[in-house]
C-alpha cells in the first residue's frame, strides 16, 4: 500500500460509553473452525440467509435480550478479559482532552471504505475490535463481581482457546459501568481499520444502529495484553548499506556474534543480519520516541540502495526463514505500551506493522447484527 495514502481516523469524543446488544454466538463446535470463517466471505448478501440456515441447525443463537458481556479467553497459557458492547461512536472529539478512542496507526481510506461497504452489506460488526484502557477502581470491582459468577458459556474451541462468557443485564451494574468508563481513554489495541469502517458508516446513515459498533475493551492493567514486535525484512539491501545509513543518522552499527546481536535487543537497539554476519544497531532515542519510528523514518530513508520491499514477520524464526540473498532482516524489539499510550495521545503515528497485541479471540464468540437494533 502506498503509505502516503495513509491517515488518521476521526477522534470519538468523550463519554467512553459501551452499550448493551443482542449478542449472537455461533455454537462452540464451530468457533476456531476454518469454514466458520468463510460464513462471512462473499457473496455478503447471501449471509443472513446463512445465519438464518445456522440458526435452524442449532449452529448459531441469539440473546433475547440485550446485554453488556465479559469474554474472558485463555491462549498460550495467558488470559485476557474484556467487556464486549456496542461502542457508542455518534460523537466526535471537540478538543484534544475530550478524545475517549486513539488510534496509534494511520489507515488507508480505501480499505476501510472497503470494510464500510461489507459490513453494511452483512448489516453485521462480525468481531470486536480490540481496545486496551487502564480501568479505575470501580469498574475493575465490577469485572471481577461478575467474574464470580456462573458464565452463560464455557468452552475450549477449535484453536484450543478456552472461552468463559456472562451477560451483564443489571441495571445498576450497567450504570455503574458507564459511570466508570466515562472518563476512560482507550487505545485501539487491534482493529483500527474496522474502528474507521465503523465511522464511515455512521457518517453514511447517522441515528440508527450505526452509531456503534462492536468493541471490546481490556483493562491493560488487570489481564494485559501481550505486546511484541514485529520485524522487518528488507530486500535489496546489504548489511554495509545498513552501516552507512546508521552512521549518517548518528547510530552505530556494530558486527558481532549471533548470541550477542539477540541479545542486545532494546528499546534503542536492534539486531540485524544478512544470513552471514549479525550486526546491532544503536539509536540515538529521544524518551518520546519507538525504536520502529526511527527505522522508518530516519535509518530506512538514509539508505543509499532499496529497500526493494519490506516483508513483515511476528517471530524470529518466521523472520530469519524469509532471509534470501541481498537482504537484511531486522530484528525489534517489543515497543512499551505507555510509549505507545504517549505516542497516541501525542497525535503521532507509529509506522505500519509497529505493534502486535496478543493473544486475540476466536471470530464467532460474539457478533453483533445490525438488524437486531
Amino acid at each position: 500500500m502506498d503509505a502516503r495514502a495513509v491517515v488518521i481516523p476521526p477522534y470519538v469524543g468523550r463519554p467512553l460509553r459501551l452499550v448493551p446488544f443482542r449478542g449472537v454466538r455461533l455454537n462452540p463446535r464451530r468457533i476456531g473452525d476454518p469454514s466458520s470463517g468463510r460464513l462471512f466471505a462473499r457473496p455478503y448478501r447471501a449471509v443472513a440467509a446463512r445465519l438464518a440456515q445456522w440458526q435452524e441447525r442449532g449452529q448459531l443463537r441469539r440473546d433475547e435480550e440485550p446485554a453488556l458481556y465479559l469474554h474472558e479467553y485463555t491462549a498460550g497459557g495467558l488470559t485476557v478479559r474484556g467487556l464486549v458492547g456496542a461502542l457508542d461512536i455518534s460523537h466526535r472529539a471537540t478538543s484534544h482532552e475530550d478524545r475517549a478512542v486513539l488510534p496509534h496507526e494511520g489507515i488507508h481510506p480505501v480499505q476501510a471504505d472497503e470494510l464500510a461497504d461489507r459490513m453494511t452489506e452483512l448489516a453485521l460488526n462480525p468481531a470486536p475490535i480490540l481496545l486496551v484502557h487502564r480501568a479505575t477502581p470501580q469498574v475493575r470491582a465490577i469485572v471481577h463481581q461478575v467474574s464470580l459468577g456462573p458464565p452463560v458459556d464455557d468452552f475450549v474451541d477449535r484453536n484450543d482457546q478456552r472461552h468463559r462468557v456472562w451477560a451483564i443485564r443489571d441495571p445498576d451494574l450497567l450504570t455503574a459501568l458507564n459511570e466508570g468508563l466515562a472518563p476512560t481513554q482507550a487505545l485501539i489495541a487491534d482493529g483500527h481499520h474496522r474502528y474507521a469502517a465503523y465511522l464511515r458508516m455512521q457518517r453514511r446513515s447517522p441515528g440508527g444502529a450505526n452509531d456503534r459498533g462492536l468493541a471490546m475493551l481490556v483493562d491493560q492493567d488487570d489481564t494485559p495484553l501481550f505486546l511484541g514486535p514485529i520485524h522487518r525484512v528488507l530486500t535489496g539491501v546489504g548489511l554495509d548499506d545498513l552501516a552507512a545509513a546508521a552512521e549518517a543518522i548518528g547510530a552505530r552499527l556494530d558486527v558481532v556474534d549471533q548470541a550477542a546481536a539477540v541479545h542486545a535487543l532494546g528499546p534503542d537497539s536492534l539486531a540485524a543480519t544478512d544470513g552471514r554476519q549479525w550486526a546491532t544497531v544503536k539509536l540515538h532515542l529521544p524518551e518520546d520516541r519507538a525504536a520502529v519510528e526511527q527505522l522508518h523514518d530516519d535509518l530506512i530513508p538514509a539508505l543509499t540502495r532499496g529497500p526493494q520491499r519490506i516483508e513483515y514477520h511476528h517471530s524470529v524464526e518466521a523472520t530469519l526463514g524469509h532471509l534470501r540473498r541481498d537482504s537484511v532482516a531486522v530484528l525489534m524489539p517489543a515497543p512499551d505500551v505507555d510509549l505507545v499510550l504517549k505516542i497516541a495521545a501525542d497525535d503521532r503515528l507509529l509506522p505500519e506493522k509497529a505493534t502486535s497485541f496478543q493473544p486475540k479471540p476466536s471470530v464467532g464468540v460474539l457478533i453483533r447484527s445490525l438488524r437486531d437494533e
